[in-house]
């Protein structure tokens, strides 16, 4: 049981978020993703690149992306151009695209890891039959943003999910796709998500000429 804020315990307890930086994390630039991905191959470390662009291509959140199983990735002896998986926060199902390169990674992995079809793609280090923690993702992702220089406080696997969709959103403006995307059940969800605010809005209207 949590101590009462009354309880003398509870003072002398730290804050949780004592130190850390809270609130949204920021997604990364292309660069970044580059500079992530050189990072890795220059390591030789296969899963990891298999799960950084996973992570990027399926927008998932890590409770999700940990989960997924081998079928839900391969369709015969080849890697599914598309997947579907039904989120844990949710129960809703959500659709994502598999790019060639990361369809790529994501074969040399599987050839690598073995395996059936229902075994987790990415499993724990500790239990093969279980799947990777989320904790063990989150000190992966500050392990690689680290890597290049980057502040691991700024940023968190909420970044990955949010990478991909932040660009389409600045190339497009089309929050609907989006929402779609990130399997967000309100557009508010979305929009509050992305950090939409009055100067994006304004952006985008400048940007279309009657």
């Amino acid at each position: 049981m949590g101590h009462s804020q009354y309880d003398d315990a509870g003072r002398q307890r730290a804050a949780w978020n004592a130190g850390k930086k809270v609130g949204t994390k920021r997604p990364l630039t292309q660069k970044q993703i580059w500079a992530v991905r050189f990072f890795l191959d220059s390591e030789r470390r296969i899963r990891d690149r298999a799960l950084f662009d996973l992570a990027i291509d399926s927008k998932l959140r890590g409770c999700d992306l940990v989960k997924i199983r081998i079928r839900d990735l391969v369709a015969g002896a080849e890697i599914r151009t598309r997947a579907i998986v039904v989120q844990q926060k949710t129960g809703r199902p959500v659709q994502f695209e598999i790019t060639s390169d990361v369809r790529a990674s994501l074969l040399a992995w599987l050839e690598r890891r073995g395996g059936s079809v229902d075994d987790y793609g990415f499993p724990s280090r500790i239990n093969h039959a279980r799947h990777m923690s989320t904790r063990q993702y989150a000190r992966l992702v500050d392990e690689w943003v680290a890597a290049i220089g980057l502040r691991p406080e700024e940023y968190g696997t909420h970044s990955l999910r949010r990478t991909k969709a932040s660009m389409i959103y600045k190339a497009t403006g089309n929050l609907r796709a989006i929402q779609i995307l990130l399997g967000h059940s309100k557009i508010e969800n979305t929009v509050r998500y992305l950090g939409v605010d009055v100067e994006d809005a304004l952006l985008l209207a400048e940007r279309t000429e009657i």
